[in-house]
């Protein structure tokens, strides 16, 4: 098998079974007390310093690098970790496993470095069953979603009682952190299919949200994403558990199919033929309430009422799937429901970031258009009669060429619209694709196109008390809500 790091930048693959070819036969899972002393490359990552963070607390000897400094890697250290500043051959040290993603590329040294010592390379996925080795495994997968759904399911457990590890692609407002080993069974994370490495995990039970075309650079097709969805569906466990959505098309295909497995498959919506129906979804400000019925549960016929502490409509049914994958894995549907009630959000996730003069800022990592068409609605109700003014960061060239129109389109729902140049992430530059193509593909011609150092000033030129100001992407863009703040404070002190 080849690991991923060693795979083509191109990212597109041979396909074998519904399953790039390289994750057919995924190797054995090894338990971290036996990979020795371990380096991770991209320390800092979300994924990658919760993993490390985990490893830490077992006793694993941990070192890493990262292209920058950041709280993550100070955290880190603090733990334990020797970590460093920019990439070496020689931070390896004496590791003998060595931790990427498949966004490290082949030339990087310490990947290098380890190829040519022979050293065990590990995709961090990989690196994730290893911690998750030996506990009921709980994964969340879907194009929208997952890290409320994983961090609601996370609060329901935390609530109950059950002190679950969890790995989540944000940090938990809970406990203000994104990753912890837990004392109890279970291990609840976050499957991450944007390089077909959620399908080196085996979990107990799985919930895949929604299935929307993403990740084209990788799968080259909808086909094919939609195939490994289904092949993530086969990865769990004979008797385990598997909820989907009845309201989006992918997953209501993939629940059809699915039912021919040795899996129990629940399903969950507005649907009428959900397992689990949802109704009565009703925004109220930074809150969204519904209730949910079931005919048929672990606990018999059950109708329970919730409210959760976020907005939007798309929260209710990741609402909707963190509740009904809790009573299916036993917790009675009162207490879920209350727990759900505790929720209050993850970093990133339609964050409240402050006030000055009036204005609210927020802060969200949507970086789909259909992220950002759900947001704005959410936004909208929030405004109460404000604007809504969205500051967009498109991110990866090849998701901005592939949807900017659709970008446009759901940018059209803000009032004022400020798009940002492309963030790169992984992916060199192609020619001609900038965030103007986004801004030019915002009905009515509104949009501005411009550089990120000038939004702040911008905005306090052009908010006023009652406005909302919406932060977007998965890049950057979030450290420019509190610059925006500043500049709003800054105008709202001049005489």
């Amino acid at each position: 098998m080849r690991d991923l790091a060693d795979m083509p930048k191109d990212r597109r693959y041979d396909w074998m079974d519904g399953m790039p070819a390289a994750l057919v036969t995924p190797e054995e899972t090894v338990p971290p007390e036996k990979l020795g002393r371990v380096h991770f490359t991209g320390i800092g990552g979300a994924g990658m310093s919760g993993v490390a963070r985990i490893m830490l607390s077992r006793g694993v000897a941990v070192s890493g690098s990262d292209a920058a400094p950041s709280p993550q890697l100070s955290e880190l250290s603090g733990l334990g970790a020797e970590v460093h500043v920019g990439h070496s051959a020689a931070y390896l040290g004496a590791a003998d496993t060595l931790v990427a993603t498949s966004a490290v590329r082949e030339s990087n040294p310490e990947l290098a470095e380890a190829r040519l010592r022979g050293l065990r390379v590990l995709h961090r996925a990989a690196a994730l069953a290893s911690v998750m080795l030996g506990r009921r495994v709980v994964t969340v997968a879907g194009t929208h979603g997952k890290t409320t759904t994983t961090s609601m399911i996370t609060t329901v457990l935390r609530d109950c009682g059950a002190d679950p590890g969890y790995m989540i692609g944000g940090v938990l407002a809970e406990t203000g952190l994104g990753a912890a080993d837990g004392s109890g069974r279970d291990f609840v994370a976050e499957a991450d299919e944007s390089d077909g490495s959620f399908l080196l995990l085996a979990p107990d039970a799985a919930v895949i949200t929604n299935i929307e075309a993403d990740h084209l650079d990788f799968y080259g097709t909808l086909e094919q994403y939609r195939a490994a969805f289904a092949a993530f569906a086969r990865r769990v466990t004979p008797g385990g558990l598997l909820v989907l959505c009845a309201d989006d098309p992918g997953t209501r295909a993939l629940a059809a199919d699915a039912r021919r497995l040795p899996v129990r498959v629940r399903t969950y919506g507005e649907s009428p033929d959900a397992d689990y129906q949802v109704t009565d979804v009703r925004q109220n400000g930074m809150a969204v309430s519904l209730a949910v019925g079931a005919p048929a549960t672990p606990f018999g016929a059950i109708h329970a009422a919730m409210t959760a502490g976020v907005p939007g409509g798309h929260n209710a049914l990741n609402a909707a799937a963190a509740f009904t994958a809790a009573v299916e894995l036993g917790i009675p549907p009162q207490r879920a429901a209350t727990a759900i009630g505790r929720y209050r959000g993850a970093a990133r996730r339609m964050e409240p970031k402050g006030e000055a003069g009036g204005i609210r800022v927020f802060d969200s990592y949507a970086h789909h258009p259909t992220e950002l068409a759900a947001d704005l609605r959410a936004a909208r109700g929030i405004a109460d009669g404000g604007r809504v003014i969205a500051v967009f960061q498109p991110h990866l060239y090849s998701r901005t060429r592939m949807f900017a129109r659709d970008f446009g389109e759901a940018l059209g729902l803000a009032d004022v619209v400020l798009v940002l140049d492309v963030y790169a992430s992984r992916e060199d530059p192609e020619p001609g694709v900038t965030g103007q193509l986004v801004a030019d593909a915002v009905p009515g011609g509104a949009a501005r196109y411009l550089p990120a150092a000038q939004v702040p000033r911008v905005i306090a030129g052009t908010a006023r008390p009652g406005d909302i100001v919406l932060t977007m992407g998965a890049g950057d863009v979030t450290t420019l809500g509190p610059l925006v703040l500043n500049e709003l404070a800054a105008g709202a002190s001049r005489p």
